[in-house]
């Protein structure tokens, strides 16, 4: 049973948090990568965009994988012209908007690493699908990536 004054320990009894080992998860990023790429290079965004979504380092997992799955997510994002990104969020689900936008601020946390101006694109493009709903839902998530 979580001690409930640990915020870390009772979020992730929440959500059924199951440790997944570092090899592990570096070779998922790897192959989810891999096809990134090749998406992007077939001009399939929505493919690369949603693949670079899927099951991403959250919570407890090492921050190094965190780290690697931003660069992907980021390689993704990076695509797309700026006309083009609101079809690609126009295609996506609730869901993965709201990983996405999680993704999003993460990437404005290193102005020096990634295009603040590209990110606020595409923020701008998530909540004009979503409204503000998924900026509640993604401040409130301990599950963070």
């Amino acid at each position: 049973m979580a001690d409930f004054a640990d915020d870390d320990e009772f979020a992730d009894e929440i959500v059924g948090y199951v440790e997944r080992g570092e090899a592990h998860l570096n070779s998922l990023i790897q192959e989810r990568s891999n096809f990134v790429r090749g998406a992007i290079s077939r001009g399939a965004f929505v493919d690369a965009v949603s693949k670079a979504l899927e099951d991403p380092a959250v919570g407890k997992d090492p921050q190094n994988c965190k780290d690697l799955n931003l660069q992907v997510v980021m390689e993704a994002l990076s695509a797309p012209r700026a006309n083009e990104v609101s079809l690609v969020v126009q295609q996506l689900a609730p869901f993965q908007l709201d990983t996405l936008i999680k993704f999003v601020y993460r990437g404005m946390a290193h102005p020096d690493l990634y295009s603040a101006s590209m990110l606020l694109g595409w923020h701008e493009k998530i909540t004009e699908v979503t409204g503000l709903g998924s900026i509640v839902r993604v401040m409130t998530d301990r599950q963070t990536v």
